[in-house]
């Protein structure tokens, strides 16, 4: 790869233009490019003092609200009132910087004869013309200020009336996005027509005109990619609602456009199998002297969708695409603890959890500034070890977490409790078991809301913590169902699945199978029930077999280390088949369970996606419609148990996996 396409471009930092003026605002832009570069290179502290130096006032657009963004950023990872406070301080400075380089809005009546005349150009693209280039500049700093505020109060007020209020912002600077998107379209098009540029059959863009300037031009893609890219990720009840307000959203067109900010052309899917390997390591076609400012934040979204909201949507994601992006920006910004996020989070998605571990280890050593970043590597790290079955050393992530993160205290105290139960030797068991008991009697205490809701995995640990409770501190598999939430299952390495895991299940299933195990059972655990525990683990046993038979699609599966374990590996179709009979004597014990009703549910989804891998496309899409029917699948035609955990999330992946039926990625 040629070094001059990801190299630095500032060596030093560059020169304030002093005093102000708005209509030199662009003036700023090296030196916020410079900031931008600096704070993702991990020097926080250095881009921090930069923008406070240039910028004392707060007066300065793109200054002022790109110190509002690292502001935001910050009170986002700590989670805390105060930086939060101070994070929506600066980001309402910078909306009201940003609001005063704007081009003034028409009066009412004015607007309405824009509709009538459309040569007045009070409204759209003709609006837009009319504006100079700083207020354009403007107008896209002030959708983006308006997102981050947005954020920011939902966040920081947690109740519903914040969430209505910032809605409504939202739907302003999606109005925005899409005003300057056709803009760009509109000038592009002009550009094309006066050079008679053919149309590409192969693509559905033409040239870019030089008068929009990159920096520009990465915002509005960056605005326009991302906001379509959230809307395409509701479900379908309300995306229905929301095209109603002409906010349809293409997922395939939203990926490309954020691709268009860094040059990284088209999806994978695009390349034959054979060119995979070739194709990861193809170099962007912008390089970081043609690049605009919000180049780096575009391919942080692109990462963010392919690696992380993977787990909740399969149609458009593209671990390729995302290894190629990670791959230039960790030579642009080699302790860059972002994109070094960004390598371990692609490291597990292919199913090898020690190298994600080295580089969120990696992430930690080069980066002391922000100690908050620490608490996505020891989250990561924690399900990284459960990958590995490695319950002690995620017990150690998951202390970390409890004592300083402050996102979701309950769901890391009751990591702790779980791994306590899981870790503990014969030697200091009862030690443990009580520790255990002590930090499961605070977990529903430790929940919280946002926008008014509460947290679906925080209200799941909250019921499992009074179960361990009331069972006489008794919990089935609770380390082995935690990892399935987490999809550490997923992501294990195949030796860990068939040499760790499902022992665990076979161990707790031979006391299940036992003569008179029902009796004696819940007696001899306090009164647990016996069939909830039975569904547990025949539904563990199912997702094991089902990842031993059909690793995740994005996975590199190791070969066996010698002959003895290649001869001990359960053969494919065996294991397609176990997790069959796994499955259905979850449906056929399912109304026997007495609180744990979602196994049923999620039973189905599983059963859903491996007989998708079996090539059965049409069972796999009745599986998945009986879960989104509303229908109480745990018990007979005259019962009815109400809501189950974890609902709302598995009713978005099984949407998601219908959606993806065509694309073989189940």
């Amino acid at each position: 790869m040629d070094p001059s396409s990801y190299k630095t471009v500032y060596t030093s930092p560059p020169p304030v233009k002093t005093p102000y003026k708005a209509t030199e605002a662009l003036g700023d832009l090296p030196g916020v490019t410079y900031a931008l570069d600096q704070f993702l290179a991990s020097h926080m502290h250095e881009s921090e003092d930069y923008c406070n130096e240039s910028d004392p006032k707060k007066e300065r657009l793109y200054f002022a609200t790109g110190y509002g963004l690292i502001q935001c950023v910050k009170g986002l990872m700590s989670y805390s009132d105060e930086d939060l406070l101070d994070a929506l301080k600066h980001t309402k400075q910078g909306n009201h910087i940003a609001q005063e380089h704007r081009k003034r809005q028409p009066y009412f009546a004015s607007r309405l004869a824009g509709y009538v005349v459309s040569s007045l150009n009070t409204t759209g693209v003709g609006f837009v013309k009319t504006m100079t280039d700083v207020e354009r500049h403007a107008e896209l700093v002030y959708a983006e200020s308006l997102f981050e505020k947005a954020l920011l109060g939902i966040v920081y007020s947690g109740d519903w009336m914040a969430f209505v209020k910032e809605a409504l912002n939202m739907r302003t600077l999606i109005q925005i996005y899409r005003n300057l998107y056709k803009y760009v379209q509109a000038i592009d098009a002009e550009y094309a027509a006066s050079i008679n540029a053919k149309p590409d059959p192969n693509s559905r863009w033409g040239p870019e005109s030089p008068a929009i300037d990159a920096h520009f031009r990465s915002g509005v893609y960056l605005g326009a990619g991302a906001s379509a890219l959230i809307i395409s990720l509701l479900p379908s009840r309300l995306l229905n609602i929301v095209e109603l307000f002409g906010y349809g959203a293409d997922r395939e067109e939203a990926l490309e456009i954020l691709c268009r900010a860094g040059g990284w052309g088209r999806a994978s899917k695009y390349h034959t199998e054979g060119s995979r390997g070739a194709y990861e390591h193809t170099p962007p076609s912008i390089s970081t002297e043609q690049e605009g400012v919000r180049r780096a934040i575009c391919d942080m979204a692109l990462l963010i969708f392919h690696l992380v909201l993977s787990s909740i949507t399969f149609d458009g994601v593209d671990v390729p695409m995302a290894s190629r992006i990670v791959d230039w920006n960790l030579k642009r910004y080699p302790e860059g603890v972002f994109f070094l996020f960004g390598a371990g989070r692609l490291a597990l998605v292919r199913s090898q959890p020690q190298k994600a571990i080295e580089y969120h280890e990696k992430a930690m050593q080069v980066q002391k500034q922000y100690r908050n970043l620490w608490h996505i590597s020891w989250w990561e790290c924690a399900i990284a070890n459960l990958c590995l079955y490695e319950i002690g050393e995620s017990l150690k992530c998951w202390r970390d977490l409890e004592k300083e993160a402050t996102w979701s205290k309950a769901i890391y105290t009751y990591g702790v409790a779980v791994c306590l139960l899981g870790s503990a030797g014969a030697d200091d068991e009862k030690g443990r078991l009580e520790e255990a008991r002590k930090v499961m009697e605070r977990v529903p205490t430790l929940r919280q809301k946002i926008a008014g809701k509460s947290i679906p995995l925080e209200k799941f640990v909250a019921r499992k913590a009074r179960k361990f409770i009331s069972q006489g501190n008794y919990l089935a598999l609770p380390v082995l169902e935690i990892a399935y939430l987490f999809l550490a299952i997923a992501h294990a390495p195949r030796r860990v699945v068939e040499g760790k895991m499902l022992p665990q299940v076979d161990a707790l299933l031979a006391t299940l199978n036992a003569p008179n195990a029902e009796k004696t059972y819940s007696s001899a655990n306090h009164k647990s029930s016996y069939w909830d525990d039975y569904c547990l683990a025949r539904f563990l046993e199912g997702v094991c077999c089902r990842y031993i038979a059909f690793p995740d699609p994005d996975a590199i599966v190791e070969e066996a280390a010698d002959t003895n374990e290649a001869e001990a590996r359960m053969e494919k179709d065996a294991a397609a088949q176990r997790a069959k009979k796994a499955f259905q004597a979850v449906f056929e014990a399912g109304p026997k369970i007495e609180l744990d009703h979602h196994l049923v549910y999620h039973a189905h989804y599983e059963y859903g996606r491996l007989v998708a891998c079996l090539g059965d496309q049409t069972e796999a899409k009745r599986q998945f419609d009986l879960v989104l029917s509303g229908k109480h699948l745990e018990v007979g035609p005259s019962g009815k148990k109400g809501k189950y955990s974890m609902e709302n999330a598995l009713q978005m992946r099984t949407h998601a996996a219908v959606d993806a039926l065509h694309q073989k990625r189940l």
